[in-house]
Formats: C-alpha cells, structure tokens, sequence
C-alpha cells in the first residue's frame, strides 16, 4: 500500500534520479552558480547525510520545466531506468492538468503506464500529488481538477506499492512566502519544506519540521492585495498565457541540468 508518512523499509538510498518538469528542477530557489537548487536537491543532501559514507552517494536530476507528461515519459524515464537507481522521484502530470481542456482520468492512465515501467525497472518510486491552489489565483479554479488527479495519483501507488508525497496535505506551503513571486513555483524556503517533507515520507530523520508555522504577517488591506494581483498578472500571467498561445514553453532548449548519477 502506499504510505505518505513514513516509508517502511529500513535501506537506506545509495543513488537517487528525480525526474519532472519545472517543480523538480527546482525553478524558483537559484542557487549561487546560477543554476536551480530545489527540493531534490535537498532531498538528496538529506539522504547522502543517512549513509556512513555520504561521499558515495549518487544523484541525477533529470527534470526540465516546461515538460508534460508524455515528454517526461519519453526523454526522462528511459534514462532513469538506464541508471537504475535506488529511488527515482516521479512528479509529471501538473502541466497537462492546468492545460485547457485536459481530462485528468485520462493524464492519470498514462501516469500509470509510466509508473508500471519505472516500478519494474528500478528500485522504490516516490510518487508526488498536486499541490491545493485554493488561495492561487487562476489556478483556485482548476482546484477540482487537480483533485481528482490526486485521487488517481495515490490509487496508482496503492497498486504499485509507492510512497506518496502528499502536497495537497502539506499546509504550510500554501502561505504566500512560500511561492515565487510568480505564484507558479515555490520559493527557496518552500522548495525546503518540500524536502522536509519527502524525507519524512521515505523515514529520513529531517533537521526541521516543514509543518513549522510561519512567522505572524502584518495584515494587509484588499487595495493592496488587488494591486498585488494586478501586477503579477501584468508581469507573469500574460507572458504566460501568450506562450501557451505561440506553443512555446520555457524548457525549450533547456536540458537536464544533471543528467548522470554523479556524487554530490
């Protein structure tokens, strides 16, 4: 059965390949050489620390923003079998979903044939769900959608004994400072709780707690949040929108920025 908690066995990761699109890449938290960090990243910090000598750990990240489902299928889980790592992460499903349109029952199945191959090839798939965008703009109201993928993304892993990393159920991430200021992607401190989390989930013993309350905000009143909207909706969601409309994506010419398993 799938376990959202804590992960069951005892083993610990030697080598580990996240795979994705934009959220696994980990746009949003830029790192000191200009390349993204991210909750993978973090994650395999955290599971390099759990062995006795972390320098042998092996990580590949492979995920590119921008990529729906069937791109992630072709381009990325063939590598990730080729490695045949310990754990593969496995989030794709988010950009289709958003897509107009787009039939989640039908994002689901394919979701599933993916997982079938990746389960059969390598060794424990961590399965993510969709983050709860009640308080996202736009997004609020893909909210049923994005549910009821969630609905088939933890049935999948019932069937195909994966643990799950449950976004919906993590609160704290649906605090404003833990977004970018694209309201798209999660910030370096939401990327963290993430990590926190997923470590949870695969029985790591995390440094800090990711359902940690944040800090008190000072309130602020609806002219200014309305002015807030309008520009994010000036400076991201039009730009957005116009690339959806040109069939362009922001992972075109952008390649896996770590595509080999490769100490840390």
């Amino acid at each position: 059965m799938a376990d959202d908690s804590t992960f069951r066995d005892s083993d610990v990761f030697g080598s580990y390949a996240a795979i994705g699109d934009s959220f696994t890449e980990g746009v949003g938290d830029p790192g000191p050489d200009g390349t993204f960090v991210g909750w993978a990243d973090r994650l395999a910090v955290l599971l390099a620390d759990r062995l006795p000598e972390p320098e042998e750990f092996r990580y590949a990240n492979l995920a590119v923003r921008g990529r729906l489902l069937d791109q992630i299928v072709e381009e990325q889980v063939p590598r990730a079998k080729e490695l045949a790592p310990d754990l593969v992460t496995f989030c794709a499903g988010g950009n289709d979903i958003i897509r107009p349109g787009s039939d989640p029952d039908d994002v689901a199945e394919r979701f599933e044939r993916a997982v079938a191959d990746l389960t059969s090839a390598v060794g424990t798939v961590l399965v993510t769900t969709g983050f709860d965008t009640r308080t996202v703009p736009v997004l609020r109201r893909l909210r049923g959608k994005i549910a009821t993928y969630n609905g088939h993304v933890r049935a999948v892993a019932d069937r195909y004994g994966c643990p799950v990393l449950d976004l919906w159920s993590l609160k704290t991430v649906q605090d404003r400072r833990a977004w970018d200021a694209d309201r798209l992607h999660l910030s370096p401190e939401g990327h963290t709780r993430v990590a926190l989390r997923a470590g949870q989930v695969l029985g790591v013993d995390v440094p800090a707690d990711p359902d940690q309350p944040w800090p008190p905000l000072p309130p602020r009143g609806p002219l200014e949040l309305r002015r807030d909207d309008v520009q994010w909706a000036r400076e991201y969601l039009v730009p957005w929108i116009g690339r959806r409309l040109r069939g362009e994506s922001s992972g075109d010419h952008v390649s896996a920025k770590r595509p080999d398993l490769l100490p840390l």
